[in-house]
């Protein structure tokens, strides 16, 4: 199909929470949603074997689970799920052209991004082995599995203030490795975490960096491989003497350096994105609060939410950028109409 274009009514790129929770509204409603699967079919919940915070599943339900069980909900209202990353959309007319990274070409009156944030991770030996065993990237999502265990964060910014107060609620103790000897976060946190380390439940490790991460999918995390190094970025200077490399014994470890969200497919367009890529939706009261700057453009779930970052407020985004695109397509046909009028008046 590289040489013709499909013609769709809407496009849901993402088969995260927020993706699927669209298509599932969308197709409902009769806008047959072509859904496309991007390079992290599922979004970040797929990275996390027990969801027990996700409302209707008292004994839990595990990410890839829950994902499996809404593409089948997508797919039984009309949804056409295919594999696809958006690699551009065009804006300057309609309808919006949208080119695939395989060469596939569609075309469609309304597009919802849902194609989430990636969050970052250190890319040590170890990580991608026991991500999802014992290696989160959400203490709130992941941190009451492990009650009673000394537990890592790695980090020094909000996030991984905000993590490591929070994981206190179940852990024997928590670390956090930083690799340099300031912490990013603001005063707000690092006075909130100061307070638990002067009770007992926080230790920092500051100048220290994590190279390595031991365990199995059947056990969990057993211990880390930490570097430390008194003028900090330890990492770089495993062959200097004064660089300390030990193991140290934690149960669960948190990587909390941050998010980078999916839109580089959207950098060309009138969407508006903050200063770290994320879309900058209307919000507020009323509809259209997932609308953004191009009419008929939405945004939902990670990709917009760099705060709250759950699965429920995801499903929430979704479904309010659904019906945000239908009302957007309910009133289309009048619009185009008056757009055609307007330009045949102009010829004469």
């Amino acid at each position: 199909m590289t040489d013709t274009e499909d013609h769709r009514r809407l496009i849901v790129a993402g088969t995260g929470i927020a993706g699927l929770t669209a298509a599932i509204y969308a197709a409902r409603s009769n806008n047959d949603p072509l859904v496309l699967e991007g390079d992290e079919p599922g979004g970040q919940l797929t990275l996390t074997s027990e969801v027990e915070n996700y409302p209707g599943f008292p004994e839990g339900i595990s990410g890839p689970d829950l994902i499996n069980e809404m593409k089948a909900q997508a797919e039984q209202f009309g949804s056409d799920l295919k594999h696809g990353v958006v690699e551009n959309v065009d804006d300057s007319e309609r309808p919006f052209r949208v080119e695939l990274t395989n060469g596939d070409v569609y075309t469609c009156d309304a597009f919802i991004a849902a194609s989430g944030a990636s969050a970052r991770t250190l890319g040590i030996p170890g990580e991608d082995d026991l991500m999802g065993y014992g290696v989160s990237t959400c203490a709130t999502c992941d941190g009451a599995f492990f009650r009673g265990e000394d537990m890592l964060v790695v980090g020094g910014g909000d996030a991984a203030m905000e993590e490591a107060h929070f994981l206190t609620k179940f852990a024997n103790k928590v670390y956090i490795a930083h690799r340099r000897e300031e912490f990013r976060a603001e005063d707000y946190w690092i006075d909130k975490v100061q307070k638990k380390v002067e009770s007992g439940e926080i230790e920092i490790m500051r100048n220290t960096e994590v190279l390595e991460m031991h365990g199995s999918p059947e056990d969990g995390v057993d211990h880390v491989t930490l570097a430390r190094n008194d003028a900090g970025y330890p990492s770089e200077k495993l062959d200097d003497d004064e660089t300390e490399v030990f193991d140290f014994d934690v149960g669960a470890v948190f990587i909390a350096i941050g998010h980078t969200p999916n839109t580089d497919y959207l950098e060309d367009t009138g969407v508006e994105l903050d200063e770290t890529g994320y879309i900058v939706a209307k919000g507020g009261k009323g509809g259209g609060q997932t609308a953004t700057d191009v009419p008929g453009l939405f945004g939902a779930g990670d990709v917009v939410d760099y705060h709250y970052q759950q699965a429920v407020t995801a499903a929430g985004m979704g479904c309010k950028a659904a019906i945000d695109a239908d009302d957007y397509l309910e009133d289309l046909p009048e619009a185009e109409s008056e757009a055609e009028a307007a330009a045949e008046a102009a010829d004469d």
